[in-house]
Protein backbone atom coordinates (compact mmCIF):
# COMPACT_ATOMS: atom_id res chain seq x y z
CA UNK A 1 0.00 0.00 0.00
CA UNK A 2 3.50 1.94 0.11
CA UNK A 3 4.29 2.17 -3.41
CA UNK A 4 4.78 5.22 -4.84
CA UNK A 5 1.80 4.89 -5.91
CA UNK A 6 -8.48 13.47 -8.43
CA UNK A 7 -9.20 12.72 -4.75
CA UNK A 8 -12.31 12.72 -4.21
CA UNK A 9 -13.60 16.30 -3.95
CA UNK A 10 -13.57 16.44 0.18
CA UNK A 11 -10.23 14.32 0.18
CA UNK A 12 -7.92 16.79 -1.24
CA UNK A 13 -9.84 20.02 -0.80
CA UNK A 14 -7.53 21.83 1.04
CA UNK A 15 -4.38 20.20 -0.54
CA UNK A 16 -6.33 21.11 -4.49
CA UNK A 17 -8.28 23.54 -3.34
CA UNK A 18 -11.49 21.92 -4.32
CA UNK A 19 -14.96 22.67 -2.48
CA UNK A 20 -16.18 20.38 0.30
CA UNK A 21 -19.19 18.26 -0.08
CA UNK A 22 -21.27 18.96 2.22
CA UNK A 23 -22.95 15.47 2.21
CA UNK A 24 -19.70 13.42 3.22
CA UNK A 25 -20.35 11.88 6.35
CA UNK A 26 -17.35 9.96 8.18
CA UNK A 27 -17.66 6.12 8.68
CA UNK A 28 -17.26 5.14 12.48
CA UNK A 29 -16.72 1.18 12.26
CA UNK A 30 -14.08 1.28 9.00
CA UNK A 31 -13.11 -2.47 9.95
CA UNK A 32 -14.92 -3.87 7.15
CA UNK A 33 -15.29 -1.14 4.72
CA UNK A 34 -11.80 -0.52 4.32
CA UNK A 35 -11.90 -4.63 2.59
CA UNK A 36 -11.43 -4.16 -0.89
CA UNK A 37 -9.55 -3.16 -3.98
CA UNK A 38 -9.03 0.54 -4.20
CA UNK A 39 -7.54 2.92 -6.87
CA UNK A 40 -5.56 6.19 -5.97
CA UNK A 41 -7.36 9.14 -7.85
CA UNK A 42 -4.71 11.93 -6.22
CA UNK A 43 -1.54 11.57 -4.81
CA UNK A 44 1.25 13.93 -3.59
CA UNK A 45 4.52 12.58 -2.73
CA UNK A 46 6.79 15.64 -1.36
CA UNK A 47 5.13 18.45 -2.74
CA UNK A 48 4.77 17.12 -6.29
CA UNK A 49 1.39 15.77 -7.77
CA UNK A 50 1.83 12.63 -9.39
CA UNK A 51 0.45 12.06 -12.95
CA UNK A 52 -3.34 10.91 -13.23
CA UNK A 53 -1.91 7.75 -15.53
CA UNK A 54 0.57 5.85 -13.39
CA UNK A 55 -2.07 6.44 -10.38
CA UNK A 56 -4.45 4.61 -13.03
CA UNK A 57 -1.72 1.72 -12.76
CA UNK A 58 -2.32 0.95 -9.09
CA UNK A 59 -4.66 -1.11 -7.24
CA UNK A 60 -4.66 -1.24 -3.16
CA UNK A 61 -6.16 -4.78 -1.77
CA UNK A 62 -7.06 -4.43 1.61
CA UNK A 63 -8.15 -7.32 3.62
CA UNK A 64 -8.41 -7.21 7.50
CA UNK A 65 -4.78 -6.63 8.90
CA UNK A 66 -3.35 -7.77 4.89
CA UNK A 67 -2.61 -5.15 2.36
CA UNK A 68 -1.47 -5.79 -1.31
CA UNK A 69 -0.07 -2.80 -4.02
CA UNK A 70 -0.05 -4.53 -7.15
CA UNK A 71 0.81 -1.72 -10.59
CA UNK A 72 0.08 -2.87 -13.87
CA UNK A 73 2.97 -3.77 -16.14
CA UNK A 74 4.92 -4.59 -13.42
CA UNK A 75 5.67 -8.31 -12.32
CA UNK A 76 6.02 -7.85 -8.67
CA UNK A 77 3.29 -6.75 -6.11
CA UNK A 78 4.36 -5.07 -2.27
CA UNK A 79 2.28 -6.84 0.43
CA UNK A 80 2.36 -7.05 4.16
CA UNK A 81 0.15 -5.81 6.87
CA UNK A 82 -1.85 -2.52 7.72
CA UNK A 83 -2.36 -1.83 11.59
CA UNK A 84 -5.18 0.00 12.48
CA UNK A 85 -5.17 2.64 15.18
CA UNK A 86 -8.40 3.84 15.97
CA UNK A 87 -8.28 5.75 19.44
CA UNK A 88 -6.42 8.58 17.60
CA UNK A 89 -7.45 11.36 15.97
CA UNK A 90 -6.45 10.82 13.08
CA UNK A 91 -6.87 7.08 13.33
CA UNK A 92 -3.32 5.33 12.50
CA UNK A 93 -2.01 2.74 10.31
CA UNK A 94 1.38 1.03 11.03
CA UNK A 95 2.65 -0.72 7.97
CA UNK A 96 4.82 -3.48 7.42
CA UNK A 97 6.38 -5.14 4.19
CA UNK A 98 6.92 -8.11 4.08
CA UNK A 99 7.35 -9.17 0.23
CA UNK A 100 8.07 -6.93 -2.86
CA UNK A 101 10.03 -3.86 -3.05
CA UNK A 102 9.43 -2.21 -0.04
CA UNK A 103 9.92 -5.23 2.02
CA UNK A 104 11.51 -5.33 5.85
CA UNK A 105 10.12 -1.14 5.64
CA UNK A 106 7.76 0.22 7.90
CA UNK A 107 5.69 3.33 7.22
CA UNK A 108 3.49 5.14 9.60
CA UNK A 109 0.74 6.87 8.32
CA UNK A 110 -2.83 8.56 9.73
CA UNK A 111 -5.91 7.76 7.61
CA UNK A 112 -9.41 8.45 7.29
CA UNK A 113 -12.72 6.85 5.34
CA UNK A 114 -15.59 8.73 4.33
CA UNK A 115 -18.40 7.95 2.51
CA UNK A 116 -19.71 10.46 -0.03
CA UNK A 117 -23.12 10.81 -1.70
CA UNK A 118 -22.71 7.27 -1.35
CA UNK A 119 -19.11 6.29 -2.57
CA UNK A 120 -16.18 5.21 -0.05
CA UNK A 121 -13.37 7.90 0.15
CA UNK A 122 -10.57 6.50 1.36
CA UNK A 123 -7.09 9.17 2.19
CA UNK A 124 -3.75 8.18 3.57
CA UNK A 125 -1.17 10.44 4.44
CA UNK A 126 2.33 8.40 4.79
CA UNK A 127 5.44 9.20 6.15
CA UNK A 128 7.87 7.24 4.03
CA UNK A 129 10.55 7.92 6.08
CA UNK A 130 9.09 5.38 8.74
CA UNK A 131 10.13 7.36 11.49
CA UNK A 132 6.98 9.44 12.93
CA UNK A 133 3.34 9.61 11.97
CA UNK A 134 2.23 12.41 10.16
CA UNK A 135 -0.21 14.94 12.11
CA UNK A 136 -2.04 15.77 9.25
CA UNK A 137 -3.11 14.92 5.85
CA UNK A 138 -0.44 17.14 3.64
CA UNK A 139 2.32 16.51 1.91
CA UNK A 140 4.53 19.59 1.52
CA UNK A 141 8.17 20.15 -0.91
CA UNK A 142 11.33 18.67 1.02
CA UNK A 143 9.21 16.32 2.89
CA UNK A 144 8.91 12.08 2.49
CA UNK A 145 5.33 12.54 3.05
CA UNK A 146 3.29 10.85 0.60
CA UNK A 147 -0.88 12.01 0.68
CA UNK A 148 -3.23 9.58 -1.53
CA UNK A 149 -6.44 9.80 -1.90
CA UNK A 150 -8.34 6.36 -2.65
CA UNK A 151 -11.85 5.43 -4.19
CA UNK A 152 -13.26 1.80 -4.43
CA UNK A 153 -11.85 0.10 -7.65
CA UNK A 154 -15.25 -0.54 -9.31
CA UNK A 155 -15.05 -4.74 -10.20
Amino acid sequence: MNRLLTLLLIVLQASLGVAADPVATPVTDDSQLLNGKWTPIAAIIGGVKLPADQLQKITLTLSGDSYEVAVAGEDHVDKGTATRDTTTAPKRLTIKSLEGPNKGKTFLAIYEIKTVNGVDAYRVCYDLSGTAFPTEFKSVKGTQLYLAGYRRKKE
